[in-house]
Order: C-alpha cells, then sequence, then structure tokens
C-alpha cells in the first residue's frame, strides 16, 4: 500500500482490484485511489476514488481509461479556486477533451471512448461525478443505494417512461449500449451528485459494469454489509467470474471507519458554496499590511520614536483587519449547498441489504460445485481446511446467524478459487518445462 494511503488506515478501510474477467485478452479497464497527503489537504479537497470502463478496438478502450485516470485526479488539484464539485467537473470535462484529441489524431484510436464514475470523500459529504455506466453505491443501514444514473439505453428509455421496471420487453433492449462517455466527443455532460452526508459505517462501492452485470444488487449489499472491504472486493470479482466473466472486472470499496471522516465531525469546515467567486482584494489587503507593517518598524528603529512611527502602524493594523476579515469572507455569490440543496436526483435505487437468506443460498450452492470441480479435476486442495470453513458455515446456518454463514461461504469459495488459480499456474509451469 502506498505510504500516503496507509496514513488513513485508521480513517478509511480501502480496497481495490481491476481483474481482467474470463473472456477478455486484455484489460480495458482503469482505477485510482487518490488520497490526501494531510488532513489540511483533505479538507480542502477530500479524496478521489475513480473507476473507467474503456471502449474501443487497437487498445483504443485501455488508453482512454487509463488517460481518464491519470488526468482527472491531476486536474482537479488544480483547480483550487473553484469548489470541489466544480473542479470535479471541470477536471472531468478536461479530460475528455484529453482523450477526444488523442483519438483525433491517430486513427488507430479514432473514436475511443470510456465511461468514468469519481466519488470525492469531502468533510461535507460524498460527491460523485459520473458519465456512462459504471456505478457509485452506497451501503447504510442495511439499505444498498445507488448514487448513479445509467447513462444506458435501457435507463434512458425506463426514465423517459417508454418502459417500465417489470416490463416484459425490457428484455430485448440491449443492456450494453451506453448513451454517454468520455472521448468520442468534444464535450460531454458530466453528471453531479452530492454532497451526500458520511457517517461511520457507511459504505462506498465504484465499480464497472463487468461486476455489475454478473452480480445483482440483493447480493451486493449482503455481501458489503458482512465482509472486511478486502475480502468482499475478492469474493465479488470470483462471483462475477465464476459467472463467465464475460467483461473486465473492476471495483473500490471504501468504509468509513472513524468519526474524523463523518460529515457531523467535519461541520466547521462549512458548507460547499457554488458558482461562487473569490475577492481579489485579499492578496492586497495582506500587501499593503506587510508593506506599512515593515514601513513602521523602520521608521521606529530610525528614529526611536513611537509617535514616529504611529501613523503606518496604524494603517498596518487596519489592513491586517481587513485582510482577515476577507479571509473569513472570501467567497461571494454562489449557492450554498446542504440542508436539501445538492446536486443531482439520486440515490435512483435502494435495496434491501439487512436479509441474506438468498445470498447465502447461493454462494453454499456455489460452494458445492466447487467442490465437486476440485474432486473431479484432482486440484490440490488443502481440504482440512475447507472442511473447517462449510462445518461453521453450516452452524451458523442452523444458529440463524446470517452475517457468519456468508463470511464462511465467501471466504470458502476465495479460498477454493485461489486454489484453483493456483492449480492453473502449476500446470503451466509444468507444461513449459516439458516443451523446453
Amino acid at each position: 500500500m502506498p505510504e500516503t494511503n496507509s496514513k488513513w488506515e485508521k480513517h478509511l478501510e480501502i480496497a481495490s482490484i481491476s481483474d481482467v474477467g474470463m473472456r477478455r485478452a486484455s484489460n480495458q479497464d482503469s482505477l485510482c485511489v487518490s488520497m490526501a497527503s494531510s488532513m489540511e489537504r483533505w479538507s480542502e479537497m477530500g479524496h478521489m476514488f475513480l473507476v473507467a470502463d474503456g471502449m474501443g478496438a487497437h487498445a483504443a478502450g485501455e488508453l482512454a481509461s487509463e488517460i481518464a485516470a491519470d488526468k482527472i485526479p491531476q486536474l482537479y488539484t488544480k483547480f483550487r479556486d473553484l469548489s470541489p464539485p466544480e473542479a470535479l467537473r471541470q477536471a472531468v470535462s478536461d479530460a475528455n477533451a484529453a482523450i477526444h484529441r488523442k483519438g483525433q489524431a491517430n486513427e488507430d484510436f479514432y473514436n475511443m471512448g470510456t465511461t468514468c464514475s469519481v466519488l470525492t470523500l469531502l468533510p461535507q459529504g460524498a460527491v460523485v461525478a459520473h458519465v456512462g455506466d459504471s456505478r457509485v453505491y452506497r451501503l447504510r443501514n442495511n439499505k444498498l443505494e445507488q448514487l448513479t444514473f445509467d447513462h444506458s439505453l435501457v435507463w434512458e428509455m425506463r426514465a423517459m417512461g417508454n418502459l417500465a421496471a417489470d416490463d416484459e420487453s425490457l428484455s430485448q433492449v440491449p443492456k450494453n449500449v451506453i448513451t454517454r462517455s468520455l472521448g468520442p466527443n468534444a464535450n460531454v455532460n458530466v453528471d453531479l451528485e452530492g454532497p451526500f452526508p458520511t457517517q461511520v459505517g457507511d459504505t462506498f462501492l465504484v465499480c464497472s459494469d463487468g461486476l455489475t452485470g454478473q452480480v445483482t444488487d440483493q447480493e451486493l449489499g449482503p455481501i458489503l454489509a458482512n465482509l472486511p472491504a478486502r475480502e468482499a472486493a475478492r469474493v465479488l470479482v470470483d462471483l462475477s467470474n465464476l459467472r463467465g466473466g464475460p467483461d473486465n472486472i473492476t471495483l473500490i470499496i471504501v468504509k468509513v471507519i472513524n468519526q474524523s471522516m463523518a460529515t457531523t465531525a467535519n461541520s466547521r469546515q462549512g458548507p460547499i458554496r457554488v458558482g461562487a467567486k473569490k475577492t481579489k482584494m485579499t492578496p492586497i489587503a495582506g500587501g499593503i499590511f506587510g508593506l506599512f507593517a515593515v514601513t513602521a518598524l523602520f521608521m521606529f528603529f530610525v528614529s526611536q520614536s513611537i509617535i514616529t512611527a504611529a501613523i503606518p502602524g496604524v494603517i498596518a493594523l487596519a489592513a491586517l483587519v481587513w485582510f482577515l476579515f476577507l479571509l473569513t469572507q472570501n467567497l461571494s455569490g454562489g449557492v450554498v449547498l446542504g440542508n436539501g440543496q445538492r446536486f443531482g436526483k439520486g440515490p435512483y435505487t435502494r435495496t434491501d441489504a439487512a436479509s441474506g437468506k438468498d445470498v447465502i443460498y447461493q454462494l453454499e450452492t456455489i460452494t458445492g460445485d466447487l467442490q465437486k470441480a476440485a474432486v473431479g479435476q484432482k486440484w490440490e486442495v488443502n481440504w482440512p481446511k475447507m472442511e473447517r470453513l462449510i462445518a461453521k458455515a453450516n452452524e451458523s446456518v442452523k444458529q440463524e446467524d446470517q452475517a457468519m454463514a456468508i463470511r464462511c461461504y465467501a471466504r470458502s469459495i476465495c479460498f477454493l478459487m485461489e486454489q484453483l488459480r493456483e492449480h492453473s499456474r502449476r500446470s503451466a509451469s509444468d507444461t513449459n518445462v516439458d516443451d523446453i
């Protein structure tokens, strides 16, 4: 873990994975975890978590998502004169322009694009910037909420009232057709959502559709609720691959574990103000104070008379008061977010994560199928450890301890999948040796 990230281990629990999946030759997804270098820096710009899902042939999609993951964090930190949401939107827009220019300059990259979902955790709450069908979720009090709107044909048709959520014809609409992405056009409309107040226990998930295409919201909620971030990330990727893994799978899980990251603990920061302009008088006031303070000191030391230094001293004091006042009033105009005022209309879906019975059944079934495959294909498995996990899972089911049952079955799946990966590595190594 990078040193900057380790500074925040007592505040946030973070896990991230980007997996190629089972059917793709390359990984066109990218992710970025950009942590503030200090508490002061966090109070200004927050932490950033980004997932981008690239599209395009000849590695164009991979390049598009890499540009988004590299440029957006860099650009975001440069727009300090803007509020964080405005800086975030501008950074995504500028990254779109960079991807578009690259696509226009090389025919191999023509029309390349990428989705992009960015979560920023600020003292005032969570703010999201979003283009495409990658998603941002928040789990709170056993409710899984999707904070982003999918820019896909299915969701757009439903939003226009052309399709109901339970309409049978919905299955005929291609789910992988997206209506908005970074890169194909010189300009892009960036959705902003939030700020959503944060509290201890909140768990955020930023992910590509390689995950949500294979794992339902009804499964995501209980898994996120009952497993540590790293274990949840691993089992979600394993589940996606066990169900075919037709696409790259990328996810970031962020859990608030310390009151320092909660909105209520940072009320002194004041609300976010958007559309405001910083006054240009602050540096002038500071300059006047400095000039007359130096003048007063010089005249006092030369003349050794307080009266002689009084006039520039009074001017310096007045400038100091003016300067301090401007520091507290350095924004004019704009709209204050908070108390019901925020960007977007999210959350767009809510799913109950309290009951995990269906998830337990799914995990138990998958575990059984994996065990049969391991025996049939003669994997080298640490069966005593496996049997202990299964026994504990079965006992938890009998005691109706759903949380423990989910943990044990999830760990069983991850354990068997790791055994499978190790078996595959050994088989590949043996094959290479034989071929020499």
